[in-house]
């Protein structure tokens, strides 16, 4: 049986400014150096090893993004580890290239590490130091494993960044790190170690550890406050343990409320599809249909780590999709907390209907933002594949800021469009609106522009469809299947963005 929560110490992290000696290497087992990919010989030169290397890579016709690994004569055998970057490399390339780096470095079983960058300029060092440590924090966790002879341990304990310019300051990655591993050992939980009563086990112990207020609303709490749509979904279980986790996080010392954040996350821990049933492949990962809401969690702990100044309410829709004789029916209608009455088409289409409730009853708190999370629809994933996320918003000038968001925290999304004329598919003839069409064509899009029903126009919200979160091979730093897209991204949203500024002066 896995631990209530994940328990690991991320690598100590040591800023070193100046450039790597002799020394240092000898108290290493892998040295992992950024290269510019136009390097000149003079410079390769510098590198131990660095003529092999360089023909090694002329002989191989490696390019940007390729790593190449040589044994270097010390005592400790350190091992080389290079990676090839352009210079004008984006954020998520950057990343990409620094997970490739850290794969080698595990596969050695490597534990002190060492980085550098060489012929590249400040920027583009201090971009490549961020990514080796973020990729370092990620592939030194380890998600839940229930084998019984467990794999040796092959967490980094050390990783020391080399640079004039490498600032003792990893406090943001740190963060956003521990956000994203958390995401990410949730969601791999098995549908048996994760039920809907499980999980808000966990959620109270962490609650308990991180000074939130939490609150639950079981099924009776959701039926005085009207929320039908959730109680649809759920009223198939087996058990009566279905509920949606409301978390307050509030900064210590300030007594108003200036601004405040709702996370909102689609907490699905195993999808059957209801009445209309899935078939065995597209069944198969479904105990990771909770993403969404591990996502929105894994933000509020970053968050929370990093002291933020403003308000946090998480909302963690948590149930299943089950098969039974009361599982809710295609026709069926039913009313969500805000008084929308729904068409029911079809029961695989829950997701929209538990984060109807939730971001109806996070509009209650009247947030200055709110965003939710969700692995909604295949569509999103076979419109842009699993490499990018799919954003909707209600605030159309926000665009360039939200495509900002991803382009530098290296989490790409793509804008989808947000017209009132797709709600002429969503017409019913005996509802306010129906859940979804029948036909299924952009899915993706209607399926926000349902959940738009359940968000009031004053208050600034984004939809994530997080076609990223699950990948083969994992996405940019992230070599696990299961990705955790979402928490660099928001984290960068709040932060860098600085959205909830703008969204508190009600500029549109």
């Amino acid at each position: 049986m896995s631990k209530l929560l994940p328990e690991a110490a991320l690598a100590r992290t040591q800023a070193i400014a100046r450039q790597v000696r002799n020394d240092d290497l000898a108290q290493l087992d892998a040295w992992l150096v950024v290269v510019a990919d136009d390097l000149g010989d003079a410079a390769w030169r510098s590198l131990p090893q660095g003529e092999w290397l360089r023909a090694e890579c002329r002989r191989r016709r490696l390019r940007s993004g390729s790593v190449i690994t040589a044994r270097l004569d010390t005592p400790a055998q350190t091992l080389l580890i290079a990676g090839m970057r352009k210079k004008t490399a984006a954020a998520f390339e950057t990343l990409q290239l620094a997970g490739r780096m850290l794969k080698e470095a595990r596969s050695a079983q490597s534990r002190r590490l060492g980085a550098s960058t060489l012929g590249l300029s400040g920027a583009a060092t201090e971009q490549s130091l961020e990514a080796i440590t973020a990729a370092t924090y990620a592939a030194g966790f380890e998600l839940p494993s229930f084998k019984s002879k467990q794999d040796p341990d092959a967490a980094f304990t050390d990783l020391k960044l080399f640079s004039p310019r490498a600032r003792d300051d990893a406090r943001l990655t740190r963060a956003t790190s521990e956000g994203n591993n958390l995401a990410r050992w949730l969601t791999a939980l098995p549908g048996n170690a994760l039920t809907a009563g499980s999980y808000r086990r966990r959620v109270a112990e962490l609650a308990r550890r991180e000074g939130w207020r939490m609150q639950f609303l079981d099924s009776r709490a959701l039926k005085r406050h009207g929320a039908g749509a959730f109680l649809a979904v759920a009223q198939g279980n087996e058990s009566d343990e279905a509920g949606i986790i409301h978390l307050q996080y509030r900064p210590r010392g300030r007594k108003t409320r200036s601004k405040l954040l709702a996370l909102v996350g689609k907490g699905v821990c195993f999808d059957t599809g209801g009445t209309n049933l899935k078939a065995h492949r597209s069944m198969l990962d479904m105990h990771t249909d909770m993403e969404g809401s591990a996502v929105a969690l894994g933000t509020l702990l970053a968050l929370t780590r990093l002291n933020a100044r403003y308000a946090i309410d998480c909302w963690l829709a948590v149930t299943e999709n089950r098969i039974g004789p009361k599982a809710y029916k295609p026709q069926d209608v039913v009313t969500a907390s805000n008084g929308v009455s729904i068409q029911v088409i079809h029961t695989d289409a829950e997701g929209r209907m538990i984060l109807a409730d939730a971001l109806a009853l996070a509009a209650r708190q009247k947030p200055t933002l709110m965003v939710d999370f969700a692995t909604l629809t295949g569509a999103c994933v076979n419109a842009l594949t699993e490499r990018y996320t799919g954003l909707f918003t209600n605030r159309p000038g926000w665009h360039a800021m939200f495509e900002r968001a991803g382009t530098e925290s290296g989490e790409r999304v793509w804008r989808f469009p947000m017209d009132e004329d797709f709600d002429s598919d969503l017409e019913s003839p005996i509802a306010d609106v129906m859940q979804c069409s029948a036909d299924n064509k952009g899915d993706h899009i209607l399926a926000a522009r349902f959940l738009n029903h359940f968000v009031p126009p004053e208050i600034a919200w984004v939809h994530l469809d997080l076609a990223a979160g699950q990948r083969s091979g994992g996405l940019g730093h992230i070599t696990t299947d299961i990705t955790g897209f979402g928490v660099r991204y928001a984290v960068n949203l709040v932060t860098a963005q600085k959205i909830l500024e703008r969204a508190a002066g009600g500029t549109q």
